[in-house]
């Protein structure tokens, strides 16, 4: 399985994941319960596509599930969880969302279909075509 993570660049970037290292970043204060809900599937070594919101709104690399879901620390109620991410490698061509909502093989696309959606899973075939169009051999 695969995933796209969003986050807002001014908030954290993907320039901050990477300097995290090995140790890698908890996705934190994910409040919605589909997200919350896709969080709990993730499973450590699966990977996602780190997703840039705001003006960028592109994929700009891959990380990978380093720590299953777990308590959200920044969530006093106790009810949603994060998982821990590290960073595996940036696209050379960073894939606009443009790009995305431009090619009809994506119209199925969680990207397109739920654009507000702050986790998401990604097919397989997905996955190779961003993979691809963002020049990595995947």
């Amino acid at each position: 399985m695969h995933w796209l993570l969003k986050t807002e660049p001014e908030e954290f970037s993907w320039d901050d994941q990477v300097a995290r290292g090995a140790k890698g970043e908890p996705w934190t204060g994910v409040r919605n319960f589909r997200a919350r809900s896709n969080l709990k599937k993730m499973k450590k070594g699966e990977r996602a596509f780190f997703y840039h919101t705001g003006k960028e709104k592109q994929v700009v690399g891959i990380v990978e599930v380093i720590r299953e879901a777990y308590p959200d620390p920044t969530d006093a109620d106790g009810v949603f969880v994060a998982v821990t991410v590290n960073s595996v490698k940036p696209l050379p061509k960073p894939v606009t969302l443009a790009a995305v909502k431009a090619d009809p093989r994506f119209k199925e696309m969680a990207l397109v279909k739920y654009a507000r959606l702050s986790v998401q899973p990604v097919t397989d075939q997905e996955w190779k075509l961003i993979c691809a169009m963002g020049g990595l051999k995947e």
